[in-house]
């Protein structure tokens, strides 16, 4: 398994809106507004998939809607990704927890470890 941290690319930070899906995340930064896919969620983020009890917003118990992000990879025997995991920190009380996975079926994997 590996774990990485969303970062922006454009200013660095670690606060963002996310938005969630059965296909996947999109964080956007809260600071400078960037936004970012998390790993091949874009290729599968125009399906129909808005309509489950998953889709929309992530927010915190609190209400809360800005987030540190981290991204763990589970990775098969030859190394390859498998699966997805989304985890958010709630920026105002620390309230940690998975808002999303995801598995994967294709190759090859390896980018994917850059898109966090």
């Amino acid at each position: 398994m590996r774990i990485a941290p969303s970062l922006c690319g454009g200013c660095g930070g670690q606060a963002f809106f996310v938005l969630v899906n059965d296909c996947g995340a999109e964080r956007e930064r809260s600071g400078c507004g960037s936004r970012a896919f998390i790993a091949d969620s874009e290729d599968y983020w125009e399906e129909d998939s808005w309509e489950t009890e998953r889709s929309g917003p992530a927010y915190c118990p609190c209400g809360r809607d800005k987030f540190e992000a981290a991204v763990a990879f589970s990775l098969g025997e030859d190394g390859s990704i498998r699966w997805v995991t989304v985890g958010l920190r709630c920026i105002a009380d620390g309230f940690c927890g998975v808002h999303i996975d995801w598995e994967i079926d294709h190759g090859p994997t390896d980018h994917l470890l850059t898109m966090v």
